[in-house]
């Protein structure tokens, strides 16, 4: 399995680095109203969270459509659509209480280039199924389950990026060979450095329409892994 480095990120631009700096304050403020991020304040934010999302520029198609699949307070989705405010961004999340609080936040950044859409990927794959280049999550599940539900969503010749921590290649090793099952090549690992520990990025290459199988119903993937 391959791994590389994703060496240091060029620096932000002035006014993109103070519409990430608003984005931090407002999520803050809507955090207390709305739980949608652990940190409660705005240094913490930007260090533990904003600046990890940052990482993921690396990765970001030269043009098309990014789908973030449980976006939460928008992390990672908000931070790269402020940084590329030349894709078009899907905010994805199955919660109304945080879809809510995050059109709120997209609304007062004035962004033209994010939707948030309140359903389960599930039923966005029924929707939309295969019409984004990329698919970006967070810490949303273990990589055989991401890979069920972002692959219907992702175009032939797009992708898929995971945020993943330590755990990445002990949950990869047991689904050697099988990706082709979703239409997704053998995955990638870059790694990065923040200050307090090593992260993941796991990359998928969409080679084939997924089959019309998946994603199967809600809450299927938990229940019974594909792989098994």
């Amino acid at each position: 399995m391959e791994m590389k480095c994703i060496q240091t990120a060029p620096p932000l631009a002035p006014d993109t680095e103070q519409q990430l700096r608003r984005y931090g304050a407002l999520l803050c403020s809507v955090n207390e109203r709305v739980r949608l991020v652990g940190p409660r304040d705005e240094a913490t934010l930007w260090d533990e969270h904003i600046a990890d999302c940052l990482h993921l520029r690396a990765v970001m198609p030269e043009n098309g459509s990014v789908i973030d699949v449980g976006t939460g307070g928008g992390l990672p989705g908000v931070v790269l659509a402020l940084c590329r405010p030349d894709l078009q961004f899907t905010l994805l999340d199955s919660l109304s209480r945080k879809t809510n609080a995050l059109r709120e936040i997209v609304r007062e950044l004035g962004m033209n280039n994010a939707e948030v859409v309140c359903a389960r990927s599930e039923d966005m794959a029924q929707t939309a199924r295969e019409t984004f280049t990329l698919a970006v999550c967070r810490a949303v599940s273990e990589c055989g389950i991401i890979a069920e539900y972002l692959s219907p969503l992702v175009v032939p010749g797009g992708g898929i990026a995971a945020m993943k921590g330590p755990s990445a290649e002990e949950e990869l090793a047991p689904l050697t060979g099988m990706w082709d099952r979703l239409g997704l090549s053998e995955p990638e690992i870059v790694y990065y450095d923040m200050p307090d520990h090593k992260r993941h990025v796991i990359l998928w290459k969409k080679i084939a329409p997924c089959p019309p199988s998946f994603p199967r119903r809600p809450g299927r993937a938990e229940k019974k892994p594909w792989w098994k």
